[in-house]
Formats: structure tokens, sequence, C-alpha cells
């Protein structure tokens, strides 16, 4: 049996095992796709963006290295078992929706469009975009099922070399963005939605990295690797991957830091994109011309399909322990030929019919974090996940419906429903409705924890 008490290594870390550790994370966390967001973060705030970075790091940074944390503080073997206190049904259902969220409805469709987006679409017509991307997605998915059904280590080799390649072509716009800037951020006009409230728009907008999805539900490797250099107990594996984690995560913080500053200088020089990735295509052939554009396209999807690997031997892995009646390779065939039909609807569709998904999961997700790192405090009472969880969900599927596109939210239906959340519940036009009830929720729940106490030292 684990012995999950005392360390089989006593020793403590070398700086070189805390940096591998690191490496872990900074891989789970950062993608190519993770360049998109913040860069037109940074063209929507404008002026306002550094309010706008603050928010938008809490819940693409902080958060998943919480995720992470509570994988290890609660001993959880993915996100199933974080789901567990509120019953084997919740745990199931809560599960599917983040695998399917990170699996073939978008986050690894995305993995296709984006490199389609930054690397091909701007050298192609209009005329042929979709059939481009219909063959280029079918080339980058029958690549991705051929690896991981060998289940071949190959990517995760060049991934060793393309991933410091890429940063350090990443590092090097950064520097000439330094020297030579398109422009004064804090010069730059804000959208209306980041005139007054750009903390809480950043915070939604770190939602789209799904980081915090991703930590919940891959975060088991990384504690996994800190058990293998010998802490094994709880409070040392924590401590570790909480100090590997401040490593990780300030690494990513600074690279969203600069591109969100980066995109924000580029409004002088390029209207808004509806994504980052046409902005991000634009920044590298101003700075670098053709020859930076075609590197990029070259990096950016090589990451991508590693990305895309990575994910799809994931999703069949999980799937395949929770159904083992449909083999891994089945799946994995059911999540290839998905992911491709889903990215063929193109990166701004799939990022406008993630939101509604997001803004629903996200809150539970939070909640869910929060009550694993404090499960000690009050015995992982299953009676606290219900009242926190409960009172987060319908605020949850109100920000969800009112997110969808107008196809869905200005259904004459959805619009009523819209205009009983602004009415009564507090911030709901800026989608953080869900907090007040959520803390409604824990006072509760503790509340209840600590009379059911009480009530069982009298008897």
């Amino acid at each position: 049996m684990e012995n999950l008490e005392q360390d089989l290594n006593r020793e403590p870390l070398t700086w070189k095992q805390y940096l591998v550790v690191a490496s872990l994370l900074f891989g789970l966390f950062f993608g190519a796709g993770n360049l998109i967001f913040p860069i037109h973060l940074g063209q929507m705030a404008g002026a306002n963006w550094g309010m706008a970075t603050f928010g938008f790091l809490v819940t693409a940074v902080l958060l998943p290295l919480l995720a992470v944390l509570a994988i290890s503080a609660s001993h959880a073997k993915g996100v199933y078992d974080i789901g567990l206190p509120l019953g084997p049904k919740f745990a199931l259902a809560f599960m599917v929706l983040i695998h399917l969220t990170l699996g073939p409805l978008f986050a690894t469709p995305r993995t296709a469009s984006i490199s389609f987006s930054v690397g091909l679409a701007p050298i192609l017509p209009q005329k042929y975009s979709q059939i481009s991307l219909l063959l280029f997605s079918a080339v980058f998915f029958i690549l991705a099922f051929i690896i991981s059904y060998k289940q071949s280590s190959i990517l995760e080799s060049i991934g060793k070399i393309l991933n410091p390649l890429f940063l350090v072509l990443l590092f090097f716009i950064f520097l000439l963005a330094a020297i030579s800037p398109m422009g004064a951020a804090k010069q730059q006009s804000v959208t209306p939605a980041y005139q007054t409230m750009p903390f809480f728009n950043g915070f939604l907008q770190g939602y789209n990295t799904m980081d915090a999805l991703a930590g919940l539900a891959f975060g088991y490797t990384i504690v996994s690797a800190v058990k293998q250099l010998g802490k094994t107990s709880a409070k040392s594996n924590a401590k570790v991957t909480a100090k590997a984690g401040v490593l990780a995560t300030s690494a990513i913080g600074i690279i969203y830091i600069c591109l969100i500053w980066l995109g924000a200088t580029t409004l002088n020089h390029f209207k808004i994109a509806p994504e980052g990735g046409t902005t991000f295509n634009q920044i590298v052939t101003y700075y670098l011309g053709d020859f930076g554009h075609a590197l990029l396209a070259t990096l950016v999807t090589l990451t991508c399909l590693t990305t895309a690997v990575g994910l799809l031997a994931a999703f069949a892995q999980d799937f395949h322990r929770s159904f083992n009646k449909i083999s891994y390779h089945t799946w994995l065939l059911i999540m290839t030929v998905a992911s491709f039909i889903t990215a063929n609807f193109g990166l701004d569709t799939i990022i406008s019919w993630s939101t509604p998904m997001l803004m629903f999961l996200y809150p539970i997700a939070i909640v869910l974090i929060i009550l694993s790192i404090t499960g000690p405090l009050f015995n992982h009472d299953a009676i606290v996940y219900y009242w926190a969880v409960g009172l987060t969900f319908i605020p949850a599927i109100f920000d969800m419906i009112a997110s969808f596109p107008p196809i869905i939210s200005q259904q004459p239906w959805a619009l009523q429903l819209q205009a009983i959340q602004t009415r009564f519940l507090p911030f709901a036009k800026i989608g953080m409705d869900w907090v007040i009830p959520t803390i409604i929720g824990l006072v509760i729940g503790f509340i209840h924890h600590l009379y059911q106490n009480a009530k069982l030292k009298k008897a």
C-alpha cells in the first residue's frame, strides 16, 4: 500500500528536480493556443490592459495552479475523484463534461483550427478557406490519430526541441516589440466592455484557456511525477507541487503579460480581429516578415499537433477506464473523427460555442477546487459540497444560457430568463452572478456541518 504519511525520499529535492516538475506543469498549461486569447484581450482592453491582465492572471494562472494543488491535497486521481463527494453520478457527469470540453467539442478541434488560422489562412484567398481547412484538418487529425494509436513518443521527443525553439521565437518578438513598439499601450482606445469592468472581463477571458479544467483533468500526472521523486506524503507532495507550480506559473504569467501588452500596442496598425490568431500572425509578419510567418506557422502547427496527440490519448484512456466495454482504440477513433468535424466549423465558431460551456463549468470547477483544498477544515463533509455547488449551479445555468450565440440567447424564453437573472442576481451583467450564491452556500454548508458535529457530540 502506498505510504502517504511518510516520504520515501526524506532528502530535499534539488533545483534540477524542481525544474523537471515545473517544466511538466508548464507543458500542461501552456500551448500554442494560449497565445491567441491574451493578444485578443490586449486589443479589447487597450489602455486598460493592466487591470484586465490582473483579472486574466487569476483564472489563467492562479486557478490552474490551485487545481493541481486540489488534486494533490485531496489524494484525487483525476476530475472524477474531485466530484465524488457529491456522488458517483455527479462525478461521472462532471468528468464527461470536462473531457468533452477539453476533447472533441472545443479544445482538441481548436488545435487544428488555430494552426490553420495562424499558418495557412492569411496566405489563401477567402473563397478557398473552407476547403483548405477541410484538407488541412484531415491531414492534421490523421497524423494525430496514427501517433496516438501507436502510442509513439516521437512527438514528445520532438517537443523537447520545439517548445524551447518556440519560446525563443516568442521572446525575440517581445524584444523587438520592446525596442520598437507599434504604439503606446496606455494611449490606445478601449472597447465598451473594458471601459468600466476591465478586471472582471479579463477574469472571464481567462476561462478560454481552459487550463483550470486541464489542471483537474490531468493534474494527477504532476502529482505522480512528484511521487516518483519520493515525495509520497500528502503534505510534502503538495509543498513540492506548489513550489514547482510557482516557478512554472510565474513563467506563464510573464508570457501572458507580454502578450496582452503586445496586443494593446497593435491598435495603431491593425483592427481588432475576432480572435487573436489573426493578430498574432500580423505581429510576427510585421516584425519578421514572410520568413517569420513561415517559421511561426511551422512551430505552431507542430506544437498544436503535440497538444492534440496528448488530448486524444488522455480522452481515450479516461473514457476506456470509465466505459471499458469500448476499447481504447475505438474511443480514440471516435474522438479523432468528432474533433475533425468540429474543427471544420472554424475557430470563431468554436470559440463562440465554447463560451457557454465554460461559463457553466468554470464556477462549479472553482468551487470544487476551493472545497478540495479546504476540505480538512470540514472533513470533506458532503453537506458542505451540496450547499456550495447547489447554489453555484443555478446562476451558472443562467450564465450559460445568456452567453450562447443569438440563435439561442435571443429566443423569447432565454430573454425572459435573462430578465429574471439581472433582476434577482447581483453582478449578472458581468457574468459574476455566481459569486454571492456560492459564498452563501459555503457559509450555510459550513454552519450545517458544525451543527451536525455538535449534535453528534451531545449524543
